[in-house]
C-alpha cells in the first residue's frame, strides 16, 4: 500500500487511510479482550426515535435489562442500596456493608450516564455500586430529569439541588463529585454553575470520559469512529440526544459543553479514558485546558478500551484498577473530620 498511501497523502489535508481491520490487543486481560471483541450495543448507539413515545418505550427497556441484574451484583460485591429523596430528587444511597474507617464522614455524589437519555431510576446506580464497592465510598447517585420530557436546564437543575442539600450532610472537603460521559460532562458542568452561583465546591472531581463538549469537536470523534464498539459514531443517538437535551439552545453555552467555560478554581480532578474511546479527545482536551488554568488534573488511559467500558465487567480487572486509582486520588484530597454541630 505504500506507493497508493504516499500519493493519497501527497498534499497537505485531511489523512486517507486505507480500509483495515483492527485486532483485538493481547495486552489486557481476557476480560477485557471480550468487551473489546463484542459487537456493537444496537440499538443503543443507532436509535432514531420517530416521537417522544417511541423514546420513553426505548429507554424503559434499555432501562429494565440494565437493571435487572443489579441486586445480585449488589450481593455479590457486598454493597447496600438505599432509596431516599435528597434534595427534592429521587436518589438512592449506595454504600458497603461495612464502611472503612477513613471513610465514615465522607461522601461522593454520583451523576449517571447515558447522552442525557438513557439510565433512569437504578439502571443510573451501575458506576455508584462499583464504587462503593472497590472504593469503600457511601455514595449517593440521583434521577435526575431527562428528555424528552425534561430538556435543560431540568438535570442540572436537579444536580444542584442534591449538591445543596449534600452540604447539609458532610463539608464540603469531606466530598467529591463522580460520573461517566454525560455524568461526567455534567460534573464539570456542576462545578461551573456551583463557582458561578458562591456555593462551595467539592475537595476533588472524577468525571470518567466526559462529554465535555456537544459540538462534535475533537481529533478522536473520527479517529476512533467505527472502532469505539459502544459509541460506534457520534452520527448516531449522539447527534440526536444532544439537539434533544439543548432544546434550541447554543451547544457552546458551558452549561452544556463545560470544555467552554472558565475552569479556573475547579477542584483537583482524575480523568479516564481510553485509546478506542470516541470521547477520548474530548478527555484529553478536558485535561489540557484543566492543566492551563491551574488546575491539579490526572489523567489515565486504558489499553483497548471504548467508551465507559470499564462500567460492563466488575470481574475484568481493568476495572477494579480503574476505580481504585480513582479512590486513591480522591483519598489523597478528601477531608475526613466529622461535621461540627
Amino acid at each position: 500500500m505504500e506507493a497508493a498511501q504516499n500519493a493519497a497523502n501527497a498534499v497537505p489535508g485531511a489523512r486517507s487511510v486505507p480500509g483495515r481491520r483492527i485486532p483485538v490487543p493481547g495486552t489486557v486481560s481476557p476480560e477485557f479482550q471480550a468487551a473489546i471483541a463484542a459487537p456493537y450495543r444496537v440499538p443503543a448507539w443507532n436509535a432514531d426515535p420517530g416521537n417522544a413515545a417511541e423514546w420513553k418505550a426505548l429507554v424503559a427497556r434499555l432501562a429494565a435489562q440494565t437493571a435487572a441484574p443489579l441486586p445480585a451484583l449488589r450481593e455479590r460485591l457486598g454493597v447496600v442500596s438505599t432509596p431516599e429523596v435528597i434534595g427534592g430528587v429521587k436518589a438512592w444511597i449506595i454504600a458497603p456493608k461495612v464502611v472503612p474507617e477513613r471513610n465514615r464522614h465522607r461522601l461522593l455524589i454520583h451523576i449517571h450516564g447515558g447522552g442525557y437519555v438513557y439510565n433512569p431510576g437504578e439502571a443510573g446506580t451501575v458506576e455508584a455500586v462499583l464504587m462503593a464497592a472497590f472504593g469503600g465510598f457511601t455514595v449517593i447517585s440521583f434521577d435526575y430529569r431527562m428528555p424528552p420530557d425534561a430538556p435543560y436546564p431540568a438535570a442540572m437543575d436537579d444536580a444542584m439541588a442534591v449538591w445543596k442539600a449534600a452540604l447539609g450532610l458532610q463539608p464540603a472537603e469531606n466530598m467529591a463529585v463522580f460520573g461517566t460521559s454525560t455524568g461526567g460532562g455534567m460534573t464539570l458542568a456542576l462545578m461551573l454553575r456551583a463557582k458561578r452561583e458562591g456555593v462551595p465546591l467539592p475537595a476533588a472531581i472524577a468525571p470518567g470520559t466526559p462529554w465535555s463538549d456537544l459540538t462534535e469537536t475533537g481529533d478522536s470523534y473520527k479517529a476512533n469512529e467505527w472502532l469505539d464498539n459502544v459509541l460506534v459514531s457520534y452520527d448516531g443517538v449522539l447527534t440526536r440526544a444532544a439537539r434533544l437535551y439543548a432544546a434550541g439552545r447554543d451547544l457552546r453555552d458551558p452549561q452544556l459543553s463545560p470544555i467552554y467555560g472558565d475552569l479556573r478554581g475547579l477542584p483537583p480532578t482524575i480523568l479516564t479514558t481510553g485509546t478506542r474511546d470516541l470521547f477520548l479527545s474530548n478527555t484529553v482536551r478536558t485535561h489540557r485546558k484543566l492543566r492551563q488554568a491551574g488546575v491539579e488534573a490526572s489523567l489515565q488511559v486504558f489499553e483497548g478500551m471504548s467508551h465507559a467500558q470499564y462500567l460492563f465487567d466488575p470481574d475484568a480487572p481493568e476495572t477494579r484498577e480503574v476505580f481504585t486509582e480513582i479512590a486513591g486520588f480522591l483519598d489523597k484530597h478528601l477531608g475526613s473530620a466529622a461535621k461540627t454541630p
